[in-house]
């Protein structure tokens, strides 16, 4: 693999298994949008940046630090190999075989804590809107209208009455709540990236409306733990479906990639 960092623009050349459309846009991130010239453009933590795929070739416009960009698109990981074993199992030989490209992102475990207790009992598109009525309230200014995601520390700083802007219902009282106790360091974001897997679930559980499912999209999204498995409404329904003794062997150690393979895919097609 080549990469080519010059100013503010990064070219990642040689990438297999990755396709920037499906990955950026299938669930699991919500600040991505597409632009009219094909590009995809964010603020990353802090970092207003395009996207952009030509074959195997990934050019991040706007800033110059590849280790950053390497560790959240997940480019050191073998999903080549990954997917070759997932293919094993009937299903997923479908889901992988028509969204193939789909890779886990390395997100801000804050963001991705905060983004999913707001993708509770929701849908993307309000999702997608609390976030960025929250980030343009309470993150910082970038310029070109773009904001950053608020820190923890700013938002402990908030009642719910303060909050009402973003229109986030019953999930304000649940981000305040989380805010404090992580600025507070009674929940520790760090160790969730290498703590036993049921340690960093309770230590998630302790904040008011973290559940199962929360704690887990934190851990797979926000922690780089491939083995983290939620389950919402899809995925209990896949469950039932396809595999009600259990999801196969061949997904042992990436069942939260298979989860989002069978995810998009079963939400956009019909068996």
């Amino acid at each position: 693999m080549k990469n080519e960092a010059c100013g503010g623009k990064i070219i990642f050349e040689n990438i297999e298994a990755l396709d920037i459309g499906l990955t950026l846009d299938c669930g699991q991130a919500f600040r991505w949008v597409q632009k009219p010239n094909g590009a995809w453009h964010a603020v990353v933590d802090g970092r207003a940046v395009d996207i952009e795929q030509q074959g195997g070739t990934i050019t991040v416009t706007g800033d110059s630090d590849e280790k950053f960009w390497r560790d959240y698109l997940d480019l050191d990981r073998d999903y080549a190999a990954i997917c070759e074993k997932l293919k094993e199992d009937k299903w997923l030989n479908r889901a992988v075989t028509e969204y193939g490209g789909i890779r886990i992102l390395r997100q801000d475990t804050w963001e991705a804590l905060c983004s999913f207790i707001i993708s509770q009992n929701n849908n993307i598109p309000r999702i997608k809107g609390i976030i960025e009525r929250l980030c343009a309230t309470f993150g910082d200014d970038l310029g070109n209208g773009d904001f950053s995601f608020p820190s923890a520390e700013r938002l402990a700083e908030c009642s719910v009455e303060e909050l009402s802007p973003l229109r986030a219902g019953f999930r304000a009282k649940y981000i305040i709540d989380a805010a404090q106790k992580v600025a507070d360091g009674l929940v520790e974001l760090s160790p969730l990236a290498y703590e036993d897997m049921d340690k960093c679930r309770e230590e998630l559980m302790k904040i008011k409306g973290v559940g199962a499912k929360v704690a887990e999209c934190t851990l797979l999204y926000g922690c780089g733990r491939i083995e983290a498995f939620p389950v919402d409404v899809w995925v209990k329904r896949i469950m039932s479906e396809l595999y009600p003794d259990g999801l196969p062997e061949c997904t042992e150690g990436v069942e939260g990639i298979a989860q989002q393979f069978l995810f998009h895919w079963r939400r956009n097609t019909e068996i």
